[in-house]
């Protein structure tokens, strides 16, 4: 159960061995530095003092709770005192709980608002502040309360973009650059962050446009992709079995064949990088792609991710080389007992297109399908099924940062994959579609030929072979179902 449940989010430079159930996050060692300047605001002593008040309080009300029968407060044991001394008592810590808790949360909500307006002292109507992207009005990046105003600047609505503002305010404010204390709200932060993953702008754009300077637009992005990375990468985890089921049970609506726990599939993200001490000289600028590779459920919510392979490298030798390959072949994964099609065992499984081999657990398309025959049908609802991966794919490429070649560091590329990865989880979670590509462009249209990796291998697995038989039969039997039902009548060829 614990094996299942663990996050699949690996993130790693090239050639490096990808760890067992780990999250090895490799970034620029400045985001990571232990001896960045903690910022958080220190409590002050009138605050601290009501704090603790509250708590002595809290914790006198609880003695007399335990003790009901007798005055905990006293060595003897009068009971005819009992009643009189609650009476007396209970008012007054009532009273004092409620002063301290008051004076606690008065003194709390000064030194917040204190902080929120060190960069924008001028505000004179307290209740902008509680209005979605207040602070950013002043920025000129045409942001109205219309929730589709904030789609073009971060790819998310306005309140997606308040709620995420709330949950990561106190990451986000606890360090600046050693030395230069940087006086940014964390909302502003975050939305430079944000717009540099969501437009691809330039650090001297985007410092044009926040009136901070480079360095500090710099800081804010890689600040949000530490914080997404190291904090929140559970949002990226495969499912628990049970889980699973209702997982495959999405995939079996759709096409009819039970027991599919995922579409895996691999893409690259190009990056120039500088290999010198001159830019300017062509040969020491050289231009390389990071591959990536997801698994994504029906509705293409990303389950694991692996990234930061050279992008030369196999799909197939990709999948070899990652931890969800040696969990799934050691049994730790999509290790539920089979269902069973016309006498065949078919376990849980994955299906991927014709650069993976075929395996027991990894179903791919058969090559050159004869027309009219079960394995078009297959093809047909493999390529229904794989649909969700290409528009997670084509998602993930829509951030403006990832659409454009990466210019800069390899370690910090593969951030960026992460973080838009999270990102896209994210707003899924919450129903958010700003983020989700609804164009394929060719994609849409099924494949006529595959090349299939198996082929290279020196022998197929024929217990693989089997199982996708089968599965090849119940789809024809579907295919053919459905068009008795409905002459006219054919197989989607994008899920509803």
């Amino acid at each position: 159960m614990g094996m299942s449940m663990c996050a699949f989010m690996y993130l790693a430079l090239p050639d490096s061995p990808p760890p067992t159930h780990s999250f090895n996050f490799l970034i620029p060692e400045k985001i990571l530095t232990s001896n960045s300047r903690e910022n958080s605001g220190k409590m002050n002593s009138r605050a601290l003092a009501a704090l603790l008040s509250s708590l002595i309080s809290e914790l006198l009300l609880l003695l007399l709770l335990l003790f009901p029968s007798s005055n905990p407060l006293s060595i003897t044991s009068n009971s005819n005192s009992g009643s009189n001394f609650y009476e007396t008592i209970f008012p007054l810590i009532h009273h004092f709980l409620s002063s301290a808790e008051l004076v606690t949360s008065l003194s709390l909500l000064s030194i917040s608002r204190k902080r929120k307006r060190i960069h924008q002292p001028d505000i004179d109507n307290e209740d902008e502040e509680d209005e979605p992207g207040s602070e950013l009005a002043r920025f000129g990046l045409g942001l109205t309360q219309n929730p589709d105003s904030f789609k073009g600047c971060f790819r998310m609505t306005s309140s997606t973009f308040e709620w995420l503002s709330g949950l990561l305010e106190p990451l986000l404010d606890c360090r600046d650059p050693i030395g230069s204390p940087l006086n940014l709200a964390a909302e502003i932060r975050l939305a430079i962050g944000l717009f540099r993953l969501a437009t691809g702008s330039d650090y001297p754009e985007i410092a044009r446009r926040f009136g901070v300077s480079e360095s500090v637009t710099r800081f804010c992005a890689k600040q949000l992709c530490r914080v997404l990375c190291t904090n929140f990468r559970f949002w990226i985890a495969f499912p628990s079995p049970i889980d699973l089921d209702s997982l495959s049970a999405s995939f079996e609506a759709l096409t009819g064949l039970p027991n599919c726990c995922g579409v895996i599939d691999c893409t690259r993200f190009k990056i120039v990088r500088n290999t010198g001490f001159n830019p300017s000289a062509k040969n020491e600028v050289r231009e390389e792609s990071i591959a990536a590779q997801i698994v994504v459920d029906s509705s293409s919510r990303i389950l694991s991710i692996v990234a930061g392979f050279r992008g030369d490298k196999t799909d197939s030798r990709i999948l070899k080389s990652s931890t969800l390959y040696k969990d799934i072949e050691g049994g730790g994964l999509l290790n539920a007992p089979p269902v069973y099609i016309n006498r065949v065992g078919l376990n849980q499984y994955l299906i991927g297109d014709g650069e993976y081999p075929l395996l027991p657990w990894l179903m791919v398309p058969f090559v050159d399908p004869v027309p009219g025959s079960i394995e078009e049908s297959f093809n047909a609802a493999h390529h229904l099924m794989h649909i969700s991966a290409l528009r997670a794919i084509a998602s993930l490429k829509d951030w403006g940062v990832l659409r454009q070649t990466v210019e800069g560091e390899f370690k910090m590329a593969v951030a960026y994959i992460g973080s838009c990865a999270i990102l896209h989880n994210v707003l899924l979670m919450r129903d958010d579609y700003s983020a989700l590509s609804d164009g394929l462009g060719d994609y849409g249209q099924i494949p006529q030929n595959f090349r299939n990796a198996c082929l290279e291998e020196s022998s197929i697995d024929s217990n693989a072979s089997v199982i996708r038989t089968a599965l090849a039969t119940r789809a024809r039997k579907l295919h053919s179902s459905s068009q008795s039902r409905d002459p006219g009548g054919s197989m989607k060829s994008e899920p509803s």
